[in-house]
């Protein structure tokens, strides 16, 4: 069994997926730090002035008093997200289009 598993981590095919899963990790943070530090402060002054980041729905606002906390939904940190992952297909629908535009990828009949 330890045989196959080293014949397993030595195939070629599960480098390739680790370094994708680190290039992957690495392009995340420069997709978060796309958005959150170039896109929504732009976004957030066409909305007067208003952190999309920090944008909620109060469902009971909070109680200092009986030291409750607020109850929200914090929709705007789920549309940067949105935004975050939109940003990301778009870059590699483009990345899959230029590599089958120049040859690239192989063709299935080769």
């Amino acid at each position: 069994m330890l045989k196959e598993f080293r014949e397993f981590i030595a195939k070629g095919n599960v480098l390739d997926l680790a370094i994708g899963v680190v290039i992957g990790a690495a392009f995340g943070k420069i997709t978060t730090a796309l958005v959150n530090d170039i896109l929504m402060p732009p976004i957030g002054l066409l909305l007067a002035g208003v952190d999309l980041k920090d944008a909620k729905w109060v469902l009971k606002a909070a109680n200092e008093a009986a030291k409750q906390p607020e109850v929200a939904i914090t929709y705007g940190s789920f549309l940067q997200v949105v935004i975050e992952f939109m940003i990301i297909a778009w870059v590699l629908f483009l990345v899959v289009k230029a590599a089958n535009h120049t040859g690239l990828m192989r063709k299935k009949e080769e």
